[in-house]
């Protein structure tokens, strides 16, 4: 069969730039650092970090797991992606470019929504949070959308792309800590209206990066003529499907079962530590600071190892390990109880399973990175992105009913064995493709 044109697209047009040395000799990286770590930001303040301002005024269990439902607009940001490709933001465009300008607007955004949920009371006035909160996730949607717009455009080549989306992760998951661990000891110190504000005026450190990044120059070409609403959503899921080929299905389906184990899995993965006897200052311990190095290390580790194996055989590493991973998860619960007493087990447990999971993360951003065009670069991430987070968020649902039946550790063994047909998949879509898109021997 012959090779879809999208992964032949994705052949080394230049020496990768070491890991490191990237930072400080390519202008891209230090601002892809700072935009992702305005991109971790948003989302656990109108998810996991608000659940606690919730619990907090009182309001109830039931409502609050409801409310998680705001975050919907993550998984269907894809149908206003293509407004985004093809149309200039007002005023900023101008001065900042297509893809620049929506993510200064878009920071501008996520900045005014904070302020709107810091000056409100949910224990008051709910519907004032709620409202602002649904606008949070679109800007922060949009937000994730604009960035990823300008990381995939600004690096065409496959090996920067992945030292590129390394450092963007890195960004992210700075970000994500301060929006978790950091909102919250801020919130026990000044309330939740200064974390609130304190986190708004953290998107300023993405805006000096969007000012100082350059703006990619696949931009600067005259986009396709403004169509029907339509036609502008369908064109991108168009020219995809046309450039993935007879591959099309099989590469799909791979994007949307390659994060189904550890979605599932993620969902009984804090009922299970609390099972298992550990205090919430275990759990924030070893999850959000432990576990936060210990992410690092698989994004460094993905970034410096992609360049070297190749897009394929790394996607089929990060398969293997996310899913395998989930082992350790059945391990603990098997015979990690008793609290405090299986601290250390708990601590290797949480390591192994995020380090994978930093590692595959890396992998597949770089892959869907490779499978979107220039011209829809926004539009087809966002659209890969939704197909990636919907079918495991939808099953993930039915986690509880599932550990109720089996138990926690063949739960566990379970969401590990689904790893098994999406590597079966992995390795035959590598096999069809052909290694056309591997890096060259390192010197």
């Amino acid at each position: 069969m012959t090779a879809p044109a999208v992964p032949s697209s994705t052949r080394p047009a230049r020496a990768p730039s070491p890991f490191w040395s990237a930072l400080f000799t390519d202008r891209r990286m230090a601002p892809a650092l700072g935009l992702g770590f305005t991109s971790g930001i948003p989302f656990l303040l109108v998810y996991g970090t608000q659940a606690a301002w919730l619990s907090d005024a009182g309001i109830s269990i039931a409502t609050i797991g409801l409310l998680s439902e705001m975050t919907l607009a993550y998984k269907f940001k894809f149908l206003w992606a293509p407004f985004l490709d093809r149309t200039d933001p007002p005023l900023l465009g101008r001065w900042l470019g297509r893809r620049r300008g929506w993510i200064v607007a878009a920071q501008l955004g996520v900045m005014a929504m904070l302020a709107g949920i810091a000056f409100g009371d949910p224990a008051q006035w709910l519907a004032w949070t709620i409202a602002f909160s649904v606008a949070l996730g679109f800007a922060g949607a949009t937000l994730d959308l604009v960035i990823d717009g300008w990381r995939i455009t600004s690096v065409p080549p496959h090996e920067t792309q992945a030292v590129l989306s390394s450092w963007a992760e890195i960004g992210w998951r700075i970000g994500n800590l301060a929006a978790g661990a950091g909102a919250l000891l801020l919130a026990d110190r000044i309330g939740w209206r200064g974390a609130y504000l304190a986190m708004g005026a953290l998107m300023l450190v993405g805006m000096l990066a969007a000012v100082a990044a350059p703006e990619p120059a696949s931009d600067l070409a005259p986009h396709a003529p403004r169509a029907g609403f339509v036609e502008t959503v369908w064109a991108p899921i168009r020219d995809l499907l046309r450039r993935l080929g007879p591959m099309a299905p099989a590469i799909l389906l791979l994007v949307a079962g390659f994060r189904m184990p550890g979605y599932i899995a993620t969902a009984m993965a804090v009922p299970l530590f609390k099972h298992q006897g550990f205090s919430n200052t275990d759990i924030a311990t070893v999850t959000k600071l432990f576990g936060f190095w210990i992410g690092l290390g698989g994004t460094f580790l993905a970034g410096a190892l992609l360049p070297r194996v190749g897009m394929l055989t790394s996607l089929l590493i990060g398969t293997v390990a996310a899913s395998a991973s989930h082992l350790s998860l059945a391990y603990l619960a098997a015979h990690g109880g008793d609290g405090g007493r299986a601290f250390w087990t708990f601590a290797i447990t949480v390591g192994i399973d995020g380090f994978a999971y930093a590692f595959a993360s890396v992998v597949l951003i770089t892959y869907m990175s490779t499978l979107a065009s220039a011209e829809h670069a926004a539009s087809q991430f966002g659209l890969l992105t939704s197909l990636c987070a919907f079918p495991g968020s939808v099953l993930a649902g039915f986690s509880g009913f599932i550990v109720e039946r089996t138990g926690f550790p063949l739960f566990f063994v379970l969401t590990s064995l689904i790893g098994v047909p999406v590597a079966l998949l992995a390795v035959s879509v590598r096999a069809k493709v052909g290694l056309s898109d591997e890096a060259p021997p390192q010197t």
